[in-house]
């Protein structure tokens, strides 16, 4: 299947330095939801525990200190010391949060998320097996599972990003109407930078949205989308 360019992920993230430190590599030939596989090559898990490897003897956040709760018996935690923890907030490893982020009151943050740096997980959301690339917002009461959002996306109030079929079967995705298999179990959305979600939309599993699209409020969608408004 020779998908479209506009799954990769040098179009999804056109700004992404891929020289910067501590931002994941993404395939440059294979679709970007390759790095979602739970034991693909380079993919997510493996990428993370690499990251969370060369973090062990740097300075960190003083667990003890912060006002949220951790839970490290399945992998480390790293969090940059210039992040922002707020108070109640829940956090399992592996994961990794970086420079000048911020996780607020009561976020969930769960095993193998990758926050980068400048990125927000606000209240009363949760995150799981997903990468925040750096100035991405999921900042009140959102989901995001198995899922990519790319620099300076921001999720609106309520924004579900669903990542498992009812059936728990392979999740397929649309593209020039034809119906296409993922490969995936569990995908949810991968959002190309600048992309704008309106407050309580929902996107169904294996969802790809170009760089600056905008979402109207209220909205659900499938398949994937070169940049563009929906509604």
């Amino acid at each position: 299947m020779q998908w479209p360019d506009i799954t990769t992920a040098k179009v999804l993230f056109p700004s992404l330095d891929d020289s910067e430190k501590a931002v994941p590599i993404f395939s440059i030939s294979q679709p970007t939801w390759h790095i979602l596989e739970p034991n693909g090559e380079n993919c997510l898990k493996t990428q993370l525990m690499d990251l969370l490897n060369g973090c062990k003897g740097q300075e960190s956040l003083d667990l003890s200190t912060c006002p949220a709760t951790f839970d490290d018996s399945n992998g480390m935690i790293f969090i940059d010391p210039t992040a922002v923890i707020e108070s109640g907030a829940h956090i399992i490893g592996p994961c990794y949060i970086g420079a000048n982020a911020q996780i607020r009151h009561a976020a969930y943050i769960r095993e193998n998320s990758w926050i980068c740096r400048d990125a927000v997980v606000g209240h009363c959301s949760e995150v799981k097996h997903s990468i925040l690339l750096p100035g991405a917002k999921a900042p009140h009461f959102n989901y995001v599972g198995d899922s990519i959002l790319g620099g300076s996306v921001n999720l609106g109030a309520g924004v579900k990003l669903s990542n498992l079929r009812n059936d728990g079967g392979e999740v397929f995705t649309r593209w020039n109407g034809e119906r296409l298999g993922t490969g995936l179990r569990k995908f949810g959305a991968i959002l190309g930078e600048g992309c704008q979600i309106g407050c309580n939309s929902v996107t169904n599993p294996g969802v790809v949205l170009g760089p600056n699209s905008m979402v109207s409020p209220n909205s659900t969608i499938s398949g994937i989308h070169e940049s563009s408004k929906h509604s």
